[in-house]
């Protein structure tokens, strides 16, 4: 009877995965339509509406969105809204933790803010981190000072520290920035794949 949980089990932890991706990615198409289909009907004749409109037009408004980001005046209500929600309790805490995993997706073309995986001292031991800016110049700081900046994130998505370190005092690591963040995320619970554990001049 227990080989046959476990072996239930095993087949549970490789299609739910899968199938969460598959049903969320169909929520996420599903909510848009609903969404934008009511705005659009409001707009045009019901003739000219077909399934799957919706979809555009939320498509559209997200591109549109992020190209309005590089204006000024988006950029600083983005800043007014960070703020604000930052200060509130409960919704800063959700707020921080999404906030923070996105900077794990590429922006604007340029890649991932992360640059590369590193170890820093915490306390006895060595904490996992993320560099974010290699010189003191892009830090703002000293020319003298030759500081890196170093995300350190929490596990499973509760928020993160960034904090200024010497540059001798990081270790390198071979560790993929995909993988490296899935490994932080997850606490160790899972290990890293080995497909995503090389990373030449990480």
């Amino acid at each position: 009877m227990r080989k046959i949980w476990n072996t239930m089990l095993k087949g549970l932890v490789a299609l739910l995965p899968v199938g969460l991706t598959v049903y969320l990615v169909y929520w996420l198409a599903v909510a848009t339509e609903q969404l934008f289909s009511r705005v659009l009907k409001l707009l045009i004749p019901d003739s000219a509406y077909w399934p799957g409109l919706g979809l555009v037009a939320g498509l559209v408004v997200l591109y549109l969105a992020g190209l309005a980001v590089n204006a000024y005046v988006v950029r600083r209500a983005l800043r007014l809204s960070d703020e604000l929600f930052a200060r509130i309790p409960v919704v800063k805490t959700i707020y921080v933790a999404i906030r923070d995993f996105m900077t794990f997706f590429p922006s604007a073309g340029k890649g991932s803010d992360l640059k590369r995986v590193v170890l820093v001292p915490f306390g006895p031991g060595k904490a996992i981190g993320f560099v974010t800016a290699e010189s003191s110049l892009a830090l703002g700081v000293a020319e003298g000072d030759d500081l890196v900046a170093v995300y350190l994130p929490m596990s499973y998505m509760i928020g993160g520290y960034t904090v200024f370190l010497p540059r001798e005092s990081i270790e390198p690591t071979s560790l993929s920035v995909e993988a490296g963040m899935r490994l932080a995320l997850m606490g160790g619970v899972q290990g890293v794949p080995a497909s995503g554990t090389a990373q030449p001049g990480a």
